[in-house]
């Protein structure tokens, strides 16, 4: 038999979990809609600039001869580089980034600088158009 106003009911349990599942279609919504706003890159550049930014990490831990949390503070701004308007000024902002490494750094910034030719500066990301 079916008691009113106790809460244990399956009527009164129905409505729970109607609006359980209101919420999950909302959530859904959400993330749909979240998903029409979305940032685009070009793929294929990320890659190339993570692997870019890894070598350059472990290339940083051989001259410090250290891991990468005990290396000191040494910025590398690979779109800073690209800025600049010759391999001498580049080079030249390289050095300067380096002056505290103890071992010869000539062959990391040739490399570097070898690596980041056809290099895209990334770009403020996109917004998708709907």
């Amino acid at each position: 038999m079916i008691q009113s106003g106790s809460g244990s009911s399956w009527e009164d349990s129905a409505p729970v979990a109607t609006t359980a599942a209101a919420g999950q279609v909302q959530q859904q919504q959400r993330r749909h809609q979240q998903g029409k706003v979305t940032v685009k890159y070009d793929r294929k550049e990320l890659r190339k600039r993570l692997v870019l930014e890894e070598w350059i990490v472990e290339q940083l831990g051989q001259l410090y001869g250290c891991e990468e949390e005990e290396m000191p503070d040494v910025e590398i701004d690979i779109d800073d580089l690209l800025d600049a308007d010759s391999d001498e000024e580049r080079a030249s902002k390289l050095q300067e980034a380096l002056v505290d490494c103890y071992k010869p750094t000539e062959e990391f910034i040739k490399e570097l600088l070898s690596r980041i030719r056809g290099t895209r500066k990334l770009s403020p990301p996109q917004k998708k158009r709907v």
